[in-house]
């Protein structure tokens, strides 16, 4: 009994206040409705192009459209973790509170998350709708958004750390961002990228996860070892991913 106490408060210590945070850090988010608007714009222009000039795509490029909705987070957590650390001088004073580094990682990504919940939920039903999506599709695709977005906060937040300019981060995350969430077969069917490079394009998160959730839905072909290999990657990558943003938090309080 007393070891289960024990676990319990140390589960508590490690991570109280993360959700006190992510409603803070929501508010925030929220006074940001533009930015909230404006982060579907790829996904709409995309959505646009394919429906006047190759109708048939359209399941694709919806089924992408919510993923890429998704990874972009990644692109608002590191922006915002920058923001608070380089811009409002914060950093320092969450980490000398009773805050831990993990709490303030999570509880940033979360708020984040769901401040930018609404566009993914609106593409979401669209595709439930149009593409259709079944009941079990509709859970995969939950499944592989939730993963997407424990890959690409983590990501987000520990590039963050690595800047010491504003001016430098956001070329670097809309660079990247963009070239792994548009550039791979997101928007388009996998089929349609050089076969000698299509186990890459599953190993990738964006891409990956995309091929995945249109599998489900019955709109694309993939092999037992195709699918194997997209989520291993995928569960692999956003493990470490999440497991190294919590050691590079506490790291940077060490360093701090």
């Amino acid at each position: 009994m007393n070891r289960e106490a024990t676990l319990v408060d140390r589960f508590r210590s490690r991570w109280s206040g993360a959700g006190a945070f992510a409603a803070t850090e929501l508010r925030v988010q929220m006074h940001e409705g533009l930015a909230i608007a404006v982060s579907v714009t790829v996904q709409v222009i995309f959505l646009v192009f394919v429906s006047v000039l190759a109708r048939s795509y359209l399941p694709y490029t919806l089924v992408g459209a919510v993923l890429y909705s998704a990874f972009q987070t990644g692109q608002r957590v590191q922006n915002e973790a920058a923001f608070i650390r380089i811009d409002h001088k914060l950093h320092e004073l969450y980490h000398a509170s009773p805050l831990t580094p993990e709490a303030y990682f999570l509880g940033l990504a979360t708020g984040v998350g769901i401040a930018y919940m609404l566009p993914i939920v609106v593409l979401f039903v669209a595709a439930v709708v149009i593409v259709p999506l079944g009941v079990s599709a509709t859970l995969v695709l939950a499944g592989l958004l939730g993963l997407t977005w424990v890959f690409v906060s983590s990501i987000g937040y520990t590039f963050s750390t690595l800047f010491h300019d504003m001016r430098v981060i956001w070329p670097y995350a809309t660079l990247f961002y963009n070239l792994f969430g548009v550039l791979p077969p997101v928007f388009y069917p996998l089929w349609l990228f050089p076969a000698y490079l299509q186990p890459l394009a599953l190993v990738l998160p964006s891409s990956g996860a995309t091929a995945l959730a249109e599998r489900a839905a019955g709109i694309l072909s993939l092999s037992a070892g195709q699918v194997e290999l997209a989520l291993a990657s995928l569960v692999t990558l956003s493990a470490a991913a999440f497991l190294f943003a919590l050691y590079w938090a506490r790291r940077q309080v060490r360093e701090g």
